[in-house]
C-alpha cells in the first residue's frame, strides 16, 4: 500500500467521508466510514496530518484523533469554498478539504479542549456591577441555549447575587 501523506474528511451526522493522497498528490485514499470506524480505521494508520472543515463536531474529531498521534488542521470554512471546482458533494468536499490543506500560507484553527470550553463565559458572569445584571442573565440564557442537550429550556430564574 502507499503510503498516505494527508487526508481529508468531510464531516456529516452518520458517515464520514475521506480523501487521502501520497506525496506526489495521488489520490490513494477514497471511502466512507461510519462514526463508529472512525477511531478503528485512524488506529491502524502511521502519523499522518488530517484536515477537516472547521464547524461544532470537527473540534471534538481534532481532539480524538490527535489523541492517536495523527497532526490535525481545522480549515475555515471561508477558506475551503474557493477550492470547490464542481458539484457539491460529500466525496468532492473531502477532495477539496485535502487540496486546501497542502496550500502553503493556509491559516489553520486551533481546536478548542474539550475541558476548557464552558469556562471564560462562566468566569466573566460572576459578579457584575447591577447595571450590568440584564445583561448577565442575557450571557447566561445563551450559554444554557448552547449548552442544553435534549430537553428544550422553559425558564431560567435569575438567582440572587449575594454580596
Amino acid at each position: 500500500m502507499t503510503q498516505i501523506s494527508r487526508i481529508g474528511i468531510d464531516t456529516s451526522k452518520a458517515v464520514f467521508t475521506l480523501h487521502g493522497i501520497d506525496q506526489a498528490g495521488h489520490p490513494v485514499l477514497r471511502t466512507n466510514l461510519r462514526r463508529a470506524q472512525m477511531v478503528p480505521f485512524f488506529k491502524k494508520l502511521p502519523p499522518t496530518e488530517i484536515a477537516l472543515e472547521a464547524c461544532a463536531s470537527s473540534h471534538h474529531w481534532a481532539r480524538m484523533l490527535a489523541a492517536l498521534g495523527h497532526t490535525v488542521h481545522l480549515i475555515p470554512p471561508q477558506y475551503v469554498k474557493p477550492f470547490v471546482k464542481r458539484a457539491k458533494n460529500d466525496r468532492n468536499d473531502a477532495e477539496v478539504i485535502c487540496e486546501a490543506a497542502g496550500r502553503p500560507g493556509m491559516r489553520f484553527v486551533q481546536h478548542s479542549r474539550a475541558h476548557g470550553s464552558g469556562v471564560l463565559p462562566r468566569n466573566r458572569s460572576e459578579s457584575p456591577p447591577p447595571a450590568l445584571r440584564p445583561t448577565r442573565r442575557g450571557r447566561l440564557q445563551a450559554r444554557a441555549r448552547r449548552d442544553r442537550s435534549a430537553s428544550p429550556l422553559r425558564h431560567l430564574t435569575m438567582l440572587p447575587v449575594i454580596h
